[in-house]
């Protein structure tokens, strides 16, 4: 028996349906905290009827497949299957469709998810303006990034060091309105304090391929003491690297030839 007084399903397979899910989770919590106390692994056993252990081992070998992972010695759990490797390779192809398909499939097990990743979805035939819709779909998208980034690089401010949540940004790299297809990619995002977020979207400050923050030339030469303690502090310091889906160089280069101000 679970936790919920359930058979559990020992040694069954996982469907494709159950490993979405599991995947979109893995993508949205720190993978030092894929343990099975954790309270979205919890709910999502809830959802699949498995236990808790089981769903943590199965976000274990999706971190067995994650190549930044292995770069820092971290390992996940062997024997993954090739439904696991297959999930991984489609969706790190189209995160878009890996949003769509997660929101979906919770609706369609019936089940409630903690209130913090908790999203309606309207999949009835669209009755209303189709704004409503066009709402939803980048409600459900923007929430999925912010908790992707923000786990990705543990609620820390890859250039400042600010761990106040409630002050941090999931920045695009390549902006939501010019890239559909990067919208909910991790790996088109970078966790940065309010302040930095604006600098950074404004193209005053950017981040080369080399994962170090280059400033503006007009305020390096600034005589302004606390620009200068603020901001220039930072140019050329690498970045606080993230635990997972790191900052793809194309990306970081298009920022740097359209957006930032030399």
């Amino acid at each position: 028996m679970n936790n919920h007084g359930k058979p559990e399903k020992y040694g069954t397979l996982w469907t494709r349906e159950e490993l979405i899910l599991a995947f979109d989770l893995y993508c949205r919590i720190p993978f030092k905290k894929t343990k099975a106390n954790n309270p979205d692994a919890i709910e999502l056993a809830h959802i699949l009827k498995r236990s808790p252990a089981s769903i943590a081992r199965k976000l274990g070998n999706f971190g067995s497949l994650d190549p930044e992972l292995r770069k820092q010695k971290v390992s996940g759990l062997l024997h993954t299957s090739k439904l696991d490797r297959k999930i991984w390779e489609e969706f790190h192809n189209d995160w878009n469709q890996l949003v769509t398909e997660a929101n979906f499939l919770k609706d369609e097990f019936g089940k409630k998810v903690t209130q913090q990743n908790k999203i309606e979805i309207d999949i009835s035939p669209p009755t209303g303006p189709s704004e409503k819709i066009t709402t939803q779909k980048s409600r459900i998208h923007q929430t999925f990034f912010r908790q992707a980034i923000l786990s990705n690089y543990e609620n820390t401010c890859c250039i400042t060091g600010l761990k106040i949540k409630e002050c941090l940004v999931a920045s695009h790299i390549i902006p939501w309105s010019v890239s559909e297809d990067d919208r909910t990619d991790p790996r088109n995002g970078l966790c940065l304090s309010a302040t930095f977020d604006r600098l950074f979207d404004r193209g005053i400050i950017t981040i080369t391929n080399k994962l170090r923050v280059a400033v503006s030339s007009h305020l390096l030469t600034s005589q302004d003491k606390k620009i200068k303690k603020m901001i220039c502090i930072y140019h050329d310091k690498a970045i606080i690297k993230p635990q997972k889906f790191l900052p793809l160089a194309s990306n970081l280069e298009w920022h740097l030839q359209n957006v930032f101000k030399e």
